[in-house]
């Protein structure tokens, strides 16, 4: 069968389902992935064959994008801040806004010469810990997460990323945050990026983040929408070094509500919007620190 013939089948199974333009970078996506054909490729060849067994393999991964299974559990990886990070059901899809809220750090500390000491929570997949180990040298960085499963995607991430290049180093934890008393060791930067999504914001949620991504690293209940928030601001402001400072990722509807709980927690705060004009991110300084 012709490639160009699998498209236009890609195109009619899935139309009802997705926006065009997001169809056509399903198929450009998995064809690279998993054949190496680029969209340019069969835009030079427009009869480029393929045979049954990649013929089933993308009639495999056509019946998941009906299901709306997301592409990068399907092609089992996702870049993030440049690099490449293995991702599948136990662990969330990074997130474009997660890239600010790294790059804010980076900015933040880009004239530091000593060697900082970094603590992530809720690590995931790893791509804070690694994207920040890559790129501020010699950092002694602590991940950690209450998934055993994921902590084996973040190890996996952290070594075929090379995320100690920079003679920097990453211990990765499993621990539950709530059941955490306080922060062994002190730190310059930690960073979070919590569940936030409250129960009556699922109806907003698509379906491939409904059934396919963890609900323990996504939801809170709508009493306590700030459980974690709360809990690691408190363990914070105990274990930072001077001219330390705690980073989050904030759910977009309770940034007020987050930044004031800060405030009155002793931190001075900076709020910043994302890309898309939403308040996603948010800074705190102690002020007896």
């Amino acid at each position: 069968m012709k490639l160009k013939a699998q498209k236009e089948i890609f195109f009619n199974e899935l139309e009802s389902e997705y926006r065009a333009e997001e169809v056509f970078s399903f198929f450009f996506l998995l064809t690279e992935a998993f054949f190496g054909i680029k969209r340019l490729d069969l835009a030079l060849n427009p009869e480029t064959e393929i045979d049954e067994n990649q013929i089933q393999k993308l009639d495999a991964a056509l019946v998941r994008l009906k299901d709306h299974e997301p592409i990068q559990y399907i092609i089992g990886e996702t870049e993030f801040f440049g690099l490449t990070f293995k991702v599948d059901k136990n662990v969330l899809v990074p997130r474009p806004e997660t890239e600010e809220l790294v790059q804010w750090i980076l900015d933040d500390f880009a004239s530091e010469k000593k060697a900082l000491k970094i603590l992530d929570i809720g690590t995931g997949s790893g791509c804070i810990a690694i994207s920040l180990a890559k790129n501020l040298p010699k950092a002694q960085i602590s991940a950690i997460d209450i998934s055993e499963k994921a902590l084996q995607i973040a190890k996996i991430n952290a070594e075929t990323n090379n995320a100690e290049t920079n003679n920097a180093e990453i211990n990765f934890i499993q621990e539950d945050i709530l059941k955490t008393d306080a922060f062994i060791g002190s730190w310059d930067i930690i960073v979070s990026n919590p569940p936030y999504v409250r129960e009556l914001e699922k109806k907003e949620m698509h379906r491939n983040v409904l059934e396919y991504e963890p609900e323990t690293a996504l939801y809170v209940k709508d009493e306590d929408p700030l459980l974690f928030y709360n809990k690691i601001t408190r363990l914070a402001k105990e274990s930072l070094n001077p001219g330390g400072k705690l980073y989050f990722e904030i759910n977009q509807y309770l940034a007020d509500e987050t930044e004031k709980m800060m405030q009155e927690q002793g931190f001075v705060t900076e709020k910043r919007k994302d890309i898309f004009g939403n308040y996603r991110m948010l800074k705190g300084i102690a002020h007896n620190i």
